[in-house]
């Protein structure tokens, strides 16, 4: 599965940005990492500060309970779908003006959307911020990889990428509770409008052109078959974890076996076979295989994948935990969050140090056995549970963990990447984790409600009051456990992965520009 790599270097002319491979570092290296930083944080943020505004939203606009869920559908469906042909676009028009197109247009789609006056209006404009937003985040990760090629600098930089990308969530929960708690849910939405503008100003003054050479013709059948497969498999994950009434007002998923469902999986599996068969035909791939056969970047992306679908169980359940059960305010939900983000962050400043030393096979298999590890703690959780002896501890040996995966993981899936395809690669990495979560929010969606519909059966058999709040908080936590130990089953199966599919060591981190023989 892997290939040969060999280095081109590529001198420094005036005025051009220092090449991988070339002997003198980019002096705006780091002032171009803060631009890329805020960026990635951006697109991080809003991700799930939304999520304690629909709410609010619903009520402002009279927005239906069973379709509030597309605030955040039409994100996700636009931003998965769209990520490969977004990278490929990056490589060919340029990282640099696909990163400022992508930021003035996210920005203009954020004030649509924050000045929302029906639910259409706010579902096209969310759907608008992930077309942009696919065109950002791998134009964002692919600057970080070709401007730092030193391997302690590029280890300190993907540090800062990876805590931004793991702890970017938990701070968007604070920030959209104290939005929505003390101005409007409209500046979740508006509060990235001077984020975005005064980041694509900057950036014009900061960033250095970087763009694919050679054959930069585009694909289209391939960027069709992807796109729709994508969408329709983001679709079908979320379609089947949709929460409707059931049986006694007992909330329950639309589930796999919906007609729907099947329809988006089986139409979803067929694009995306005929794309796969497609790009080992043409001649200009918008995915070149070689990117994802490569063992070590498809075990990067495969590690991603299951870390994306285990980590939405501990993020959507303890939320649900925070404000169902122990009746927490959003906004100090949001709080009860903030050790995870704190200690990746300070963490990440010591695995980006350890990475050139130790490599990133041994980190990444101790993060991923701490990762199981703290998801497994959260099963100890009660009705009546203290937070800082209970919760607490989980929650840092969990964001230890994810330190020490984010980083290494993000370097060895653009190991032997050249200048070429460097988007495209970038595009996977984040597609790989977007798809990761919607299959983890769909099926863990699915198995927690199930298990909780049997738990409160079997309260009410034994005696117990159905309307009571503690026999519901005791079968909801019967639910969130559920969930956590299948999420500490994708952590335990990234693992094997990485110990047995990832070979990278130490000497194979990128140290110039690679690419494939």
């Amino acid at each position: 599965m892997s290939e040969p790599l060999t280095a081109t270097a590529t001198p420094a002319t005036p005025g051009t940005p220092a090449q991988p491979g070339s002997s003198a570092p980019d002096p705006r290296r780091w002032r171009i990492l803060g631009v890329i930083a805020i960026t990635q944080l951006m697109l991080v943020l809003d991700g799930s500060i939304m999520n304690i505004a629909l709410p609010s939203a619903a009520d402002d606009l009279q927005i239906a309970p069973n379709d509030i869920q597309w605030a955040v559908t039409a994100y996700t469906l636009a931003f998965g779908g769209l990520l490969l042909l977004g990278g490929r676009v990056a490589d060919y028009l340029g990282r640099k003006r696909a990163m400022l197109i992508g930021l003035v247009g996210f920005a203009l789609a954020s004030a649509l959307g924050g000045a929302a006056v029906n639910a259409g209006m706010l579902f096209g404009a969310r759907a608008l911020q992930g077309v942009f937003g696919a065109l950002l985040a791998p134009a964002a990760l692919a600057l970080v990889t070709v401007t730092f090629t030193e391997p302690r600098e590029r280890a300190k930089a993907f540090g800062v990428f990876g805590a931004i990308s793991g702890g970017g969530a938990a701070i968007g929960l604070i920030a959209g509770g104290a939005l929505t708690e003390y101005l409007d849910w409209r500046w979740c939405l508006f509060v990235n409008l001077p984020i975005a503008l005064v980041t694509a100003v900057i950036g014009a003054r900061v960033l250095r052109e970087s763009k694919a050479h050679g054959d930069t013709r585009f694909d289209i059948p391939g960027a069709l078959l992807s796109t729709v497969g994508l969408v329709a498999l983001v679709y079908g994950f979320t379609e089947a974890a949709r929460r409707v009434p059931g049986e006694n007002g007992t909330p329950t998923t639309v589930g796999w076996s919906d007609p729907l469902v099947v329809g988006l999986l089986v139409t979803a599996g067929v694009l995306l076979t005929a794309f796969v068969l497609l790009e080992r035909r043409v001649r200009n791939p918008l995915l070149p295989l070689r990117i994802v056969l490569n063992r070590n970047r498809g075990g990067s992306y495969l590690v991603f994948l299951l870390v994306g679908a285990g980590l939405m169980s501990m993020f959507l359940f303890m939320t649900f935990y925070f404000q169902y059960v122990m009746g927490y305010e959003p906004l100090r939900a949001g709080f009860a969050f903030l050790p995870f983000s704190l200690v990746l962050i300070l963490f990440a400043g010591v695995v980006a140090r350890l990475l050139p030393q130790t490599g990133p096979k041994p980190l990444m298999i101790t993060g991923l056995a701490l990762a199981v590890a703290g998801m497994l703690l959260l099963t100890l959780t009660r009705p009546d549970s203290s937070y800082w002896t209970t919760v607490f501890p989980a929650l840092v040996v969990l964001s230890l963990g994810m330190a020490m995966v984010f980083i290494p993981v993000s370097s060895t899936a653009l190991v032997g990447v050249g200048g070429h395809d460097a988007g495209v690669a970038s595009a996977m990495l984040n597609t790989a984790q977007q798809v990761g979560a919607s299959l983890g929010i769909a099926l863990l969606n699915t198995l927690a409600l199930s298990a909780t519909t049997s738990k409160l059966a079997s309260l009410v058999a034994g005696g117990a009051d159905p309307a009571s709040p503690a026999t519901q908080a005791t079968a909801n936590v019967a639910g969130y456990h559920v969930a956590f130990v299948v999420g500490a089953g994708m952590f335990a199966l990234a693992l094997l992965v990485a110990a047995t599919v990832v070979v990278a060591r130490r000497d194979d981190l990128p140290t110039e520009g690679a690419v494939v023989a």
